[in-house]
Formats: C-alpha cells, sequence, structure tokens
C-alpha cells in the first residue's frame, strides 16, 4: 500500500490514537469523513474486545464504502516489551488486515513481516531523531513524528526542525503531529515537507470521542497555559491537563520525580494513569464546543483551503 492511500484522502490529516478515547465510532466517523482514523489496540482490555472492535469497524467501513469512498483505517500497537499482548493482538491484525499500522514506544520491527506480509503501510511513532534513524533502518514505510506540543506521550523538537531532519535522508510517509489542530497548521505542515498530519487533541471534545463527558467539557474550556509536561506519570515526558491533576489530589507544580520505570499500563486503584489523569496537546484553541468528527472536518478543509489560497496569493506577487 505505501503511500498509494494519500490520494484518497479528502484532507492530508490522521485522527491519532489517543488511549482510552479512540473506538469505532470514532474511527469510522474519521474515515468516512475522509482523513485517516486509527485507534490504539490496548485501548481493549482483551483480546474477544480486540477482535470485536476490528470486525465493528470492517463492517462500519464496508457499508459505508457502498456509498461514496472511506478513508483507511489504523491500528496503532505499542511494541514495548510491557504489550504482553503483543503477539494476540498480530495474530488479529493478519486476520483484519488494517491498511495502516502505527508503532508505539518500541521498534516497529515485531509487526513488519505481518503488515508487509498483506501488503499494508508501517509507520512508526518516533519522537527523536535517534528513533527516526531507528526507524528508518527497519525499512518502515513511514514515520510518525511526535514534535513539541503533542498531548499525552509528546516530543521536544519543533514539527518543522523534525521534518527538515527526518527528509535528509527518509523519503517515504511523514506525518507531523504536535500542536496542529486548524486547516491552516496542516497547510503550513505540508508545505514544510509533511504528508500528513497527526490530529489527536482537535478530536478529544468529538461527539463519537471515547472521552467522558468531563474530559471533554475540560478540554472545550481549557487553553495551551493549562497543560504541564512530565514524566512523572509513566515515566515517560507527556502533556497533562493540570485541572485534571488537580481533581486527583496531585500539585501539577510540584509532581513527583519518576522512578526511571516506565509503566503506560492503566495505573493504580486510587489514580487510573489516563483513566483520572487526563492528556492533551497545545492546540486547544479551536475547540469550542462538543461537535461531530464531520462538522470538524468540514471546518478543518475550509481553514486549509483559506490557508492554500493564501499561499497562493502571496507565491504569485513575489519576484523569483
Amino acid at each position: 500500500m505505501t503511500d498509494s492511500f494519500l490520494t484518497t484522502l479528502r484532507l492530508p490529516v490522521v485522527a491519532a490514537p489517543m488511549f482510552l478515547v479512540s473506538g469505532p465510532e470514532l474511527v469510522a466517523a474519521a474515515c468516512t469523513a475522509g482523513i485517516v482514523g486509527s485507534f490504539p489496540t490496548q485501548n481493549c482490555r482483551t483480546t474477544t474486545d480486540l477482535d470485536v472492535w476490528m470486525g465493528s469497524i470492517t463492517d462500519r467501513l464496508r457499508a459505508a464504502a457502498a456509498s461514496g469512498p472511506v478513508a483507511p483505517w489504523a491500528a496503532n500497537v505499542i511494541t514495548h516489551s510491557s504489550n504482553a499482548r503483543l503477539q494476540d493482538d498480530l495474530r488479529l491484525i493478519a486476520e483484519y488486515k488494517p491498511p495502516i499500522v502505527i508503532t508505539a514506544l518500541g521498534s516497529p520491527r515485531p509487526v513488519m513481516d505481518v503488515v508487509k506480509g498483506y501488503g499494508g503501510t508501517v509507520i512508526a511513532d518516533v519522537v527523536d531523531l535517534r528513533l527516526a534513524r531507528k526507524a528508518a533502518d527497519a525499512g518502515v514505510d513511514g514515520m510518525a513524528c511526535v514534535s513539541a506540543g503533542a498531548g499525552g506521550h509528546t516530543g521536544h523538537l519543533s514539527p518543522f526542525a523534525f521534518t527538515a531532519a527526518v527528509r535528509e535522508y527518509f523519503d517515504g510517509v511523514v506525518i507531523i503531529g504536535g500542536g496542529i489542530s486548524d486547516g491552516h497548521g496542516v497547510a503550513g505542515a505540508v508545505t514544510a515537507g509533511a504528508d500528513l498530519v497527526y490530529m489527536g487533541t482537535r478530536f478529544l471534545a468529538a461527539e463519537e470521542s471515547m472521552a467522558v463527558d468531563e474530559y471533554k467539557t475540560m478540554v472545550v474550556d481549557s487553553c495551551a497555559d493549562d497543560l504541564v509536561i512530565s514524566s512523572a506519570i509513566t515515566g515517560t515526558p507527556a502533556s497533562w491537563l493540570k485541572p485534571s491533576l488537580l481533581a486527583c489530589g496531585l500539585d501539577p507544580d510540584n509532581l513527583a520525580p519518576p522512578t526511571g520505570e516506565k509503566n503506560y499500563t492503566a495505573g493504580t486503584a486510587s489514580m487510573k494513569r489516563w483513566k483520572d489523569v487526563w492528556a492533551a496537546g497545545q492546540g486547544l484553541a479551536p475547540i469550542r464546543a462538543i461537535e461531530a468528527v464531520s462538522t470538524i472536518v468540514e471546518a478543518i478543509e475550509e481553514q486549509y483551503i483559506a490557508a492554500l489560497r493564501r499561499a497562493s496569493r502571496l507565491t504569485a506577487s513575489a519576484e523569483f
């Protein structure tokens, strides 16, 4: 499949996989709206649940395709050693054949044979240039370059700097994410050399999101100043909403230092990571209401077209 799916999209956007937020409804809504929909396999508590989810997504998109084109969907798989269910996940991936598989928090190598075997596209989620080099060496089809401003486990590089550095040696699909949540940002990222934009935060408050209503309301009411980046929760730097930390009895300005042990599980009985402590990225500003995915995509498309027209006018007036 490689990059052939790019020409089938309404917009060069991926509704990024979000832990405990992305589910079959959000994936199907994104794909039918013309952008890539994705979800983490870890959102399913059991292999049986994952089987049901993948079957549901496949059935929904097959039915939608009878009425018009739909964008491809993606499964996001944690390849870190903490994922004891990896082989079961891969068995279902081989069965349902998601067009795109995104690896995270580990090497993409464990999924390569399975996904390439059925002609799928492998995208590696990377947060720095060292990991990007390793992903390129592993032979991935693309990279999701998680940059500064991203929600959840975040990066530290500027999206523009990350794109430029990766393009020096990689000619595959480049997805850039980090604080981009409107069509103007999408146009800027594509102009800078990216093929696609990762958008997670923009879809947190979508009607089809699995986030609880309180989480959605907090996203609508918050801005970038309401975020804190800390590795105290999982052992890896992540971007958290300060009000959710306070609600859990944590002081955003005085979080305990990480223990050195990375833990990407749900958490403890008293405080569950991701379920009670809520993540978001810097792209909070455009989110003013809880809306359907189709409405969000339509707004992004209008902004994207306006941005491209502006760039065209500026280019036309320039002297070369």
